[in-house]
């Protein structure tokens, strides 16, 4: 469990009835930016002096490279890694982005306030080893992220929807995809990585979530969905055992969305 503590209670009220946005480049429109080269983003990864190897070897199972690729991302992109805990994601983001990339590593007060401040002392050490500029601290709640609209080009958000969800309801996770819809540029992604869950398992219990309720409430919140789930898939994952169970942690089957705003 990543979060189960946010203040998400008004997010229906502050994002169901959004104005009409102004127009703004679309992502990627530019005809020569491509897609980030899988193969040198994992030398890239593997090459970093400032990653630890605790953190390098998650790599073969969470597949940085090959996640932030299906999502589109472009060197250069703007990024926002949501509620990005002890920021391993934004570390790998920004160097996947380069250089001339930005990510802001967001974390709501709740967040790094659990287990007596531990995400807070991670991020803290994380991004003062790798030393990469183009990433910026954001502490700032979900309801008030605090970029402007139209201004991201990629979301991601690894392990968190579930607690959203099972923690708050359906209105409340439609909520905060329509608060971050508001931030991407128009074809812009959102990408969600989360836990599988049965149909009819007790998804609350085992921080899981049927990946059916998730694209349910992304189509609801007005998105493009597409969805894989091989690249994440764990190893003889039992959907009835709690995520964090010694026979399955790190194991588990995960589908990932790319939800796209509409241009």
């Amino acid at each position: 469990m990543k979060i189960t503590l946010l203040k998400l209670s008004a997010i229906c009220l502050a994002t169901t009835a959004l104005a009409p946005l102004p127009a703004f480049a679309n992502h990627h429109e530019t005809a020569e930016m491509a897609t980030i080269n899988v193969a040198a983003v994992n030398t890239a990864l593997a090459a970093a002096e400032g990653r630890s190897e605790e953190d390098k070897a998650r790599d073969a199972s969470r597949k940085p490279a090959e996640v932030l690729a299906f999502l589109g991302m472009e060197a250069g992109d703007t990024v926002l890694d949501l509620i990005s805990s002890g920021g391993w994601y934004s570390v790998a983001a920004a160097i996947a982005t380069g250089p001339e990339g930005k990510v802001y590593a967001q974390n709501p007060a709740a967040a790094l306030q659990l287990r007596d401040g531990a995400y807070e002392t991670e991020i803290n050490a994380r991004l003062a080893a790798n030393a990469l500029p183009q990433i910026e601290r954001l502490n700032s709640e979900v309801t008030d992220l605090g970029v402007p609209d139209n201004s991201i080009d990629v979301v991601i958000t690894a392990l968190n929807f579930h607690d959203v969800y099972n923690s708050f309801g359906a209105p409340a996770a439609i909520g905060m995809l329509l608060a971050v819809k508001a931030k991407l540029k128009p074809g812009g992604v959102l990408g969600v990585i989360d836990h599988v869950g049965a149909a009819d398992g007790d998804n609350t219990a085992n921080h899981r979530i049927d990946p059916a309720l998730a694209v349910a409430a992304a189509e609801t919140a007005g998105f493009i969905v597409d969805r894989d789930d091989e690249l994440l898939a764990g190893t003889n994952d039992d959907y009835t055992k709690h995520v964090f169970d010694p026979s399955t942690r790190g194991k588990t089957d995960r589908f990932i969305l790319k939800l796209t705003k509409p241009e």
